[in-house]
């Protein structure tokens, strides 16, 4: 019989099912987000930057495996498509791995995907950050895909993380963030499944019960 491989598809080493990670996060939903100092790659440069620099922004925390992979170009080429949009939405973006930065600007150097990233390209070598969210593969030194929606007062709202052979949607995620910004701004109104700006949101109360 063969023997099941736990080896992620995505060639970046890990083990996409099974393989150990560190669990110990403090990042809980409707918690404050775990606070980080790191150096990241942007727009040619290295610079240090914390969650806390973008206090009064919604904020965008998207772990990925590794540089010079094969899913994770994909995903960070379809951030940087949305980048845009995603600002306007009063966002930012700060992609995560445990390369250096030096790995970050070489991988953006040779990559016509990764030059049209213009987002914070967080370097975690020792893992601490990736530890604190609870992407960790201990074994491996490398993070599991995981996407975290902060809001502006450093709350975290919204996470996911997935097998390290499964991409994750930009367009899902751009409709988490309006979701969340939505019912921030509308207390007591909730977004139902698939909901888009425009679409009718639910009031929960007694009068609802057992009619929806």
């Amino acid at each position: 019989m063969e023997e099941n491989s736990n080896e992620c598809m995505d060639g970046c080493g890990c083990e996409s099912s099974n393989g150990p990670v560190n669990w110990q996060q403090s990042a809980v939903i409707n918690w404050p987000a775990p606070e980080f100092t790191a150096d990241a790659f942007q727009n040619g440069k290295v610079q240090k930057i914390s969650l806390s620099d973008f206090r009064g922004k919604w904020v965008v925390l998207y772990f990925y495996p590794a540089d010079f992979t094969f899913i994770c170009p994909t995903e960070l080429g379809d951030l940087a498509d949305k980048y845009e949009e995603i600002k306007k939405l009063g966002a930012e973006v700060i992609s995560v791995s445990t390369d250096t930065t030096f790995v970050h600007k070489a991988w953006h150097d040779n990559s016509a995907t990764i030059r049209k990233i213009k987002f914070p390209m967080l370097a975690d070598p020792t893992g601490s950050v990736c530890r604190s969210y609870g992407t960790y593969i201990s074994e491996e030194g490398l993070s599991l895909r995981g996407t975290f929606i902060i809001d502006p007062d450093g709350i975290l709202k919204a996470l996911e993380l997935h097998d390290n052979s499964i991409g994750r949607s930009g367009d899902e995620l751009l409709r988490k963030i309006k979701a969340a910004d939505f019912v921030r701004k509308h207390g007591g109104e909730v977004c139902p499944v698939n909901w888009q700006p425009g679409n009718a949101t639910l009031k929960p109360g007694l009068d609802l019960v057992g009619k929806i």
